[in-house]
């Protein structure tokens, strides 16, 4: 086989993987999300003895009942808002069973962080879904959760979060609008 055929066919092929890799679940997003989830556990949105907020009705893709709060921290150089969302679901969840004992219905923690310059077109919101123990979720292709998550695709955060008032892509307020 002649070299050049095989060298422009490899780096074809690596121009395309790279033109085609989904925006989230790379090496970069999934240590930032590390950082973010230490930083959420220092100041107690995560993790035994978080800050509860009131449960309240959810719907999916979240849970049957969620608790929101939001604040601002500082990753590395980054200080931003902060949304955390805690989404709760199993056998005998309600809005009291949640109040009085929400580590045991706990199945998600969903974020959106604003990170300056990281995602211009969507507001610089850095998302990310949490287990309970702070390790990522995945998606059907074994992507890790944290990024840009689901940008350009039919359904996932961007995709949803688009349809929002106030043009902030955040749905319990307008706030974080310009």
């Amino acid at each position: 086989m002649n070299i050049k055929l095989l060298v422009a066919g490899v780096s074809a092929s690596l121009v395309l993987s790279v033109s085609h890799a989904a925006p989230f679940g790379n090496p970069q997003d999934v240590a930032y999300a590390a950082k973010l989830w230490q930083v959420m556990l220092d100041q107690r949105f995560a993790g035994a003895g978080a800050i509860q907020g009131t449960p309240y009705k959810g719907s999916p893709p979240h849970g049957a009942i969620l608790d929101t709060i939001d604040g601002e921290v500082t990753v590395g150089d980054n200080t931003g808002v902060l949304i955390v969302k805690r989404n709760y679901g199993g056998p005998g969840v309600s809005k009291s069973a949640v109040s009085n004992a929400p580590q045991d219905y706990l199945k998600a923690i969903t974020i959106m962080y604003k990170r300056n310059g990281y995602d211009p077109d969507n507001k610089d919101w850095f998302w990310v879904k949490y287990k309970p123990d702070g390790s990522l979720h995945v998606n059907g292709k074994n992507m890790p959760l944290a990024g840009q998550i689901a940008k350009g695709m039919p359904t996932g955060c961007l995709s949803c979060h688009v349809a929002a008032s106030g043009g902030d892509l955040v749905f319990n307020s307008d706030r974080f609008a310009d």
